[in-house]
């Protein structure tokens, strides 16, 4: 897809309050166009993404991910990335990455981010594994298994709408540093219930994704010292 067209569709996401607006530079958008272009391929051969009109792919996949990025990476004081202490510098885990999101946009978001997506699907990990070599990607790291054989921690971790959810939940926690968020692209009803299942945690207020009455971001921080 154009860069033109894909800076087009990424625009309520990048711009829409909360937060100040952000964009991506031309060599940000045509990285997302070559990983958009990948993903289709690859799709036509193993299952990515449910998702197939063209479009609703960069809406739906990239959009939200990079509405994410915006709002976790930004520096500007009093913003949900500057109490994170996760800067361009800063480490980041995805969780159950499939197709890569919203890692893959975090990372084209914020270069400097080091990244490791967790992906336990052999085939989906070879996938990411291509697109990090597409996309010359550096400091980012592909582990092929399941998050509870994997031991170090970050100071951000993303999870983004999975099967299993309570589990996928429990992993994910365990991987964050002290300090640390977990931020989860979810569906209103599973948000609503996240503090019950996640002692331990203080909750933002949900954050509604644009252009989805039913998506929303839950960022909590992990209080254990």
């Amino acid at each position: 897809m154009d860069p033109a067209h894909i800076a087009e569709l990424l625009t309520p996401f990048l711009q829409s309050p909360p937060g100040p607006p952000a964009s991506l530079a031309d060599v940000q958008l045509d990285q997302v166009s070559a990983y958009f272009d990948l993903l289709l391929r690859w799709n036509a051969r193993i299952n990515l993404t449910a998702v197939r009109d063209p479009e609703s792919i960069v809406t739906r996949h990239f959009g939200e991910s990079f509405f994410a990025a915006r709002l976790l990476m930004k520096q500007e004081a009093g913003g949900i990335g500057h109490k994170a202490g996760v800067g361009s510098q800063g480490r980041a885990i995805d969780l159950g990455s499939g197709a890569g999101f919203p890692g893959l946009p975090l990372k084209i978001f914020a270069p400097g981010l080091a990244l490791t997506l967790i992906e336990s699907s052999q085939k989906k990990a070879v996938f990411l594994k291509e697109a990090v070599r597409t996309l010359a990607l550096t400091d980012v790291d592909v582990f092929a298994g399941r998050a509870e054989d994997f031991t170090a921690t970050a100071d951000l971790v993303t999870l983004r709408a999975v099967e299993r959810y309570e589990r996928a939940l429990g992993a994910a926690a365990r991987l964050v540093a002290p300090g640390g968020r977990l931020a989860l692209l979810i569906g209103s009803p599973q948000a609503a219930r996240t503090p019950q299942l996640l002692a331990g945690f203080g909750w933002q207020a949900p954050i509604a994704v644009p252009q989805c009455s039913v998506r929303v971001l839950l960022v909590g921080t992990n209080q254990h010292g």
